[in-house]
């Protein structure tokens, strides 16, 4: 189960346009735990969230800290099952708060924030993951026809877009059937790295990209969950530089 998440801001100052991690919260035991990263002194624009001024001082909660509870769904909501269905999560078992924001990736129209896991090991030693694929609503109209045309466990292929002009890293995914070579979107830009290092160090036969569910209804950025299965590569730290280090010592006392 995952219990650790980065929040990360992305910055829209005049030559400052970034996107970085600039904060860590921990799930430890029946207490969340919040903590700045560097990222939170790099990227311009950035404010500490209310009740959190301090970059250098850790938080502790036995409830969610009120930056990621709006950032869920209310169970109230009439479309809150369909949801919790497109995540891949059973309405009858909801999830914990943190596996739920990890999938969702906890995204609201009005700021500039998104929730994300970190990759870690599966029992196996694997790297293993889910996400919903970005960029939809800027692909032309055949790629959503595409995507809704796809069934679940078709495979996918990933393809590096080393010529995109906002991100370096960037990597697109497309149908695997007949070579299609018609892009569908993107690999959420938090996993564009480090699925990036695994397409250069994995020999191609070890990343198997499939159609976790396709959303038929829902929302453009809920539309396709992916799952990504690769092998973990010697040395691969995922989520890794200055910007994903934490501010507070962990040992220090936390603000309650």
């Amino acid at each position: 189960m995952t219990n650790s998440l980065f929040i990360a801001f992305r910055s829209n100052e005049p030559d400052a346009g970034h996107w970085g991690p600039v904060g860590r919260l921990d799930r430890i035991d029946d207490t969340y735990r919040f903590v700045y990263t560097r990222g939170s002194e790099q990227l311009a624009g950035f404010q500490p969230f209310p009740g959190m001024d301090d970059l250098h001082t850790a938080y502790e909660s036995d409830e969610l800290f009120p930056i990621f509870m709006n950032r869920m769904l209310s169970s109230s909501r009439p479309e809150y099952e369909a949801f919790l269905v497109w995540g891949g999560f059973d309405p009858d078992n909801p999830p914990d708060p943190i596996s739920l924001l990890g999938v969702t990736e906890g995204r609201r129209q009005t700021d500039r924030y998104e929730v994300f896991p970190c990759p870690t090991p599966d029992q196996d030693g694997c790297f293993v993951t889910k996400f919903f694929l970005h960029g939809l609503r800027w692909m032309p109209e055949a790629a959503v026809q595409r995507v809704n045309m796809l069934q679940p466990s078709e495979q996918l292929a990933l393809m590096l877009d080393l010529q995109n002009p906002h991100d370096p890293h960037a990597v697109a995914v497309r149908p695997m059937a007949d070579n299609d070579r018609l892009m569908l979107g993107y690999v959420p830009r938090y996993l564009a790295r480090d699925i990036k290092e695994i397409c250069h160090k994995c020999p191609p036969d070890f990343i198997q990209v499939e159609v976790e569910r396709m959303n038929s209804g829902a929302p453009l950025q809920q539309r396709l969950l992916c799952r990504v299965n690769a092998c973990w590569p010697n040395g691969f730290c995922p989520c890794s530089g200055s910007n994903y280090e934490v501010m507070a010592p962990l040992t220090e006392s936390p603000v309650r």
